[in-house]
């Protein structure tokens, strides 16, 4: 039996994957953005464990969650799920001055990396729009660009999967791995998706819980289980060190 740590799980994808490892007699734990929707989610997740809230646009709100899960004990897996998408027409900004899709989407994935407790696996769950992200990684928050949030959330999965490459480079002991569920009609991806929804949380899932030998893997990219060709740029290791500094010194963290 696993126990599974989801951000972003009280809708979409997220949701659908603990449904999954609940269902599947694994321990799973939520994460919703406040109580409301944490109480909403816990009724719609039979047989989840339990619930941590927060705010993943602030760094403030997104080590908060960290501590959460640290106090809950130990964790076989953590699925970097939580996400905002790009139909943003003007560049919201959070409180740290950030734009949210780099906040919640970049940035909480490497806060709670480094602040929370190792698991034995961890899943990033990126998109296939990474393949066009930006690989100069110059001006990560948008600050001189003129803004546009299809670039803005291309680049933010393409830093999904750095970080997840980054991890299994660093952290040999973990497997960490990175997927694109494909294009699915979540709330996110809009009815007309042409992908199968149903598919679309499965690999995550997998790569939290299976013992299959091709689930034990790690520095990965995946879809639909299988192997993925994905952003060259994603192994090179001088941008993966270039992205984690950068990380490093906009959040304050330092990855372990």
């Amino acid at each position: 039996m696993a126990r599974v740590f989801i951000t972003g799980s009280a809708d979409g994808l997220g949701m659908m994957a603990a449904r999954l490892i609940a269902a599947d007699g694994h321990r799973v734990v939520l994460h919703a953005r406040n109580r409301a929707r944490g109480k909403d989610a816990m009724s719609r997740v039979p047989g989840a464990e339990s619930l941590v809230t927060g705010d993943l646009s602030t760094i403030t709100g997104t080590t908060q969650v960290a501590e959460q899960v640290n106090a809950l004990g130990k964790f076989d897996a953590v699925i970097h799920n939580a996400a905002v998408g790009y139909r943003e027409p003007n560049k919201a900004l959070t409180a740290d001055g950030l734009p949210q899709v780099f906040a919640v989407n970049s940035l909480a994935p490497y806060i709670l990396t480094c602040l929370i407790a190792k698991p034995a696996r961890l899943i990033y769950v990126s998109s296939g729009l990474h393949q066009s992200g930006d690989t100069s990684l110059k001006d990560l928050v948008w600050a001189a660009r003129p803004w546009n949030g299809m670039s803005a959330y291309a680049d933010s999965k393409l830093h999904n999967v750095l970080l997840a490459f980054a991890v299994a480079r660093k952290w040999p002991d973990v497997l960490s791995n990175a997927l694109e569920p494909g294009w699915v009609a979540t709330k996110m991806g809009g009815p007309g998706a042409p992908d199968s929804l149903e598919e679309g949380p499965k690999t995550q899932v997998w790569l939290a819980t299976s013992n299959d030998k091709d689930a034990m893997v790690s520095g990965k990219y995946f879809y639909h289980r299988k192997l993925r060709k994905f952003n060259p740029a994603a192994s090179d290791t001088g941008v993966q060190e270039q992205y984690i500094a950068e990380c490093a010194r906009i959040s304050g963290v330092v990855l372990p």
